[in-house]
């Protein structure tokens, strides 16, 4: 059996860590893509087919992380156009029945073995995965025949919900599926659930019923595929022989430590966290998991990370950083502060293209992209976000989003006032 990962689109909603697609993103030292292709691995399929966007970087990176043996091969989309023709750049490359999924699923392994099992049992030519919702307006439905799904209803309205059954984005389809696609009257964004009902009328399927997992849309759904990373096989308590850890050091729960590490004295680690090579923690530091630092993370004396996900070659130099994802070779000047909860406790909304987004959260940091600098006594207020190659002045406390490339400055003034002798 073959796979197809759709890591193609822009992945505007994930912005500002959109610089590469978000399935690019290193959870323990490794790409997320990486994860994925490890769990279909394990399943036995090792020949993958990953679609891509124009000038991507992800079959150089993957050429790098690839220790598994796999044959990776890679198909471009052009134009964002939609899942369907996405899918359909890889035609040339199936040749048996095949998966369907995102890049982002980290748990994949667990989600094949049961379309597999599902596949053998009742003689499935295609395999559908669903999960119960209470918000059926927002997803594509599953609509039954008794047991047999024969159509996905896509955002049905209120009251007329074929079931509370939505698709998620995982799917075994054989070879002539392109056939059905390739049917289609008309194509559009959304003509791969088209394709997909019009397989559903012909081909014998089956339903897999599963817990819903983590899903990528937005920037904080990381943290939620960081916390399956550690409940997972990935993720071993260890400390690399070449790492220093000066004394007084106190580490609590599940903690990995990558070669070379530097963890000066006083400093307190609560996991589960993840340290990964090469990164210097300074004096009396206390870093609270769930925490991933990726490699050549430093930090400077009393510096306090909390449930945040931090980028290679990132810096801070002292200060507060809460329930946050900040991208690589960013710069933290001193008595840096995230505020990561309203005075009222509610939940915290973002902006998310221009409209607001209830996260569900009732704590959270600020999102910040690659390259990006910040003054002494700089701030954020929960749920900001701020781009890529920015630079946040000293004093400076930012309550809205900034975009790529921005000097973003508080307004100062200085009064001098000179005393005069009588």
């Amino acid at each position: 059996m073959q796979a197809v990962l759709i890591a193609a689109g822009d992945s505007s909603r994930f912005w500002p860590l959109n610089k590469n697609h978000k399935s690019q993103i290193s959870l323990l030292a490794k790409p997320l893509i990486y994860w994925t292709i490890k769990g279909l691995w394990k399943t036995g399929i090792k020949d993958i087919i990953v679609v891509c966007r124009p000038n991507s970087s992800m079959q150089a990176m993957l050429e790098r992380e690839n220790d598994l043996g796999i044959r990776i091969s890679y198909v471009v989309q052009e134009k964002p156009l939609g899942t369907g023709n996405a899918l359909w750049q890889a035609k040339d490359l199936i040749r048996e029945s095949f998966f369907v999924m995102w890049p982002d699923k980290v748990d994949s392994s667990g989600i094949v073995a049961q379309m597999i099992a599902k596949q053998k049992e009742v003689g499935a030519e295609m395999v559908l995965v669903g999960s119960e919702t209470s918000n059926p307006q927002d997803y594509g439905i599953a609509k039954f025949d008794g047991e047999r799904v024969v159509e996905i209803v896509e955002n049905p309205e209120p009251g007329k919900e074929p079931s509370s059954i939505k698709i998620m984005g995982a799917c075994f389809f054989q070879p002539d599926f392109f056939e059905y696609y390739a049917k289609l009257s008309t194509h559009h964004e959304a003509d791969y659930v088209d394709a997909i009902n019009a397989y559903l009328q012909e081909k014998k399927s089956a339903l897999v019923v599963s817990e819903e997992g983590p899903t990528l849309k937005y920037p904080w759904d990381l943290f939620g595929i960081l916390e399956l990373l550690f409940g997972s096989e990935n993720f071993q308590s260890s400390i690399a022989s070449t790492a220093k850890i000066e004394k007084g050091v106190k580490m609590e729960g599940p903690v990995a430590i990558g070669e070379r590490v530097v963890i000066k004295e006083g400093t307190i680690l609560q996991g589960p966290c993840f340290i990964g090579d090469d990164c210097e923690i300074g004096y009396h530091n206390v870093l609270r998991g769930p925490l991933d630092l990726e490699a050549k993370v430093r930090t400077g004396a009393f510096c306090e990370i909390k449930h945040s996900i931090i980028q290679r070659g990132t810096h801070f130099h002292s200060g507060f950083v809460g329930d946050s994802v900040v991208g690589e070779n960013c710069r933290f000047g001193a008595g840096f502060v995230t505020g990561n909860r309203r005075f009222d406790r509610d939940l915290v909304h973002a902006t998310v293209k221009g409209k607001k987004v209830n996260t569900r959260l009732d704590a959270l940091g600020v999102f910040v992209g690659d390259g990006s600098s910040f003054g002494i006594h700089s701030g954020t207020m929960p749920g900001v976000l701020i781009g890529s190659h920015c630079q946040v002045g000293p004093g400076t406390y930012v309550f809205e989003n900034v975009e790529d490339s921005t000097v973003f400055y508080g307004k100062w003034q200085s009064i001098i006032q000179k005393n005069r002798m009588e």
